[in-house]
């Protein structure tokens, strides 16, 4: 069964507040023609490989700590922190501790 996105004026809860947050699973909330808004949900010691998208993202951590590495530079990313990327930038993403970001993608202009 697909997951249903999100619609246009629905409130989406982002957090795992009651402890879950180990067995949360990853997914999209919204996605149109020029944004894709995922929550991503990283255990502690789980990874995303490197890899590139074609448009520009922010990752907001929302709850625990993740390592982003962009090129061979890694930096933590903590609750309330949020980072930018060109578009086309080599980058991975490791829990530190049981984390979820908010990724938003620019898809289009």
């Amino acid at each position: 069964m697909a997951l249903r996105h999100a619609s246009s004026g629905q409130i989406v809860h982002l957090r795992a507040c009651d402890g879950t947050l180990p067995t949360e699973q990853s997914h999209a909330l919204f996605k149109s023609d020029q944004l894709e808004v995922m929550r991503l949900v990283l255990p502690a010691g789980r990874s995303l490989p490197t890899h590139r998208v074609v448009g520009e993202l922010t990752l907001q951590c929302l709850e625990g700590r993740a390592e982003v590495r962009v090129g061979a530079i890694p930096q933590i990313l903590g609750p309330g922190q949020l980072m930018h990327l060109a578009g086309e930038i080599d980058h991975s993403v490791v829990g530190i501790e049981d984390a979820t970001l908010l990724l938003t993608i620019v898809l289009g202009r």
